[in-house]
């Protein structure tokens, strides 16, 4: 692999947006961080697609591992999952211009009366780093305009998240719109969220529970391959 690409990746694993992070490695303070290094590997002509796909994406993945293993705790997480949104800042225009495939779009939402959204944005980094179209509708949204959202974009995906015991319930009213809107059968719906769980998904009708960000979207691939 390419220097730069391996570069990225370490620099991500490692939590460094850029060269004035410390991340989770002091020795590489004041080296080049993940933003410096993507721009880098554009300089050398490396293909936008190549950035995401072998040093981007691997990198989250690898995280996502450590954080399993419980290596890495959620703040260690998070800031591996803002070098994401940087990287993909600054690759998304050269990505529209390219032929990367695009795997569909993905609408996202916390329910309403839930104003937590560190789970939420952590998926739709990955979602967008793995090669998704992400429609963040945001925090406390009510199921009307989710399930709107849903059929304006006409989108094949949508995950909702709730950390509140007291606005799980609103998962199973997008549900029941869904169903009255004719879009149950077009779109694949992934709850998650603290008090969520696998039985709740399937008492609601969902498609899948994620436990965390990277179970979510490992699921879904289960899904989209067969």
């Amino acid at each position: 692999m390419n220097q730069t690409l391996k570069n990225i990746k370490k620099n991500l694993i490692s939590g460094r947006v850029d060269s004035e992070d410390e991340g989770f490695d002091e020795d590489l303070t004041g080296q080049p961080g993940v933003i410096e290094l993507v721009q880098q590997a554009l300089e050398e002509k490396i293909p936008p697609s190549d950035i995401l796909t072998h040093a981007v994406t691997p990198g989250m993945e690898e995280v996502g591992q450590l954080f399993e293993k419980g290596e890495y705790l959620v703040p260690d997480m998070l800031a591996s999952a803002q070098c994401v949104a940087e990287a993909t800042k600054i690759l998304k225009p050269y990505l529209a211009e390219s032929d990367i495939k695009n795997k569909g779009t993905f609408v996202i939402a916390t329910m309403e009366e839930d104003l937590h959204d560190i789970g939420k944005n952590i998926v739709g980094t990955i979602l967008y780093g793995s090669g998704y179209e992400v429609i963040d509708l945001g925090t406390s949204v009510k199921a009307d305009a989710i399930v709107k959202a849903v059929k304006e974009s006409k989108a094949q995906h949508l995950g909702l998240s709730a950390l509140l015991t007291s606005t799980m319930g609103y998962m199973e009213d997008v549900i029941r719109l869904l169903n009255e809107e004719g879009l149950r059968d077009h779109v694949t719906v992934c709850i998650g969220g603290a008090p969520t769980s696998e039985e709740f998904a399937k008492k609601i009708g969902a498609d899948l529970y994620g436990e965390d960000a990277f179970d979510a979207i490992n699921k879904l691939e289960r899904i989209a391959s067969n």
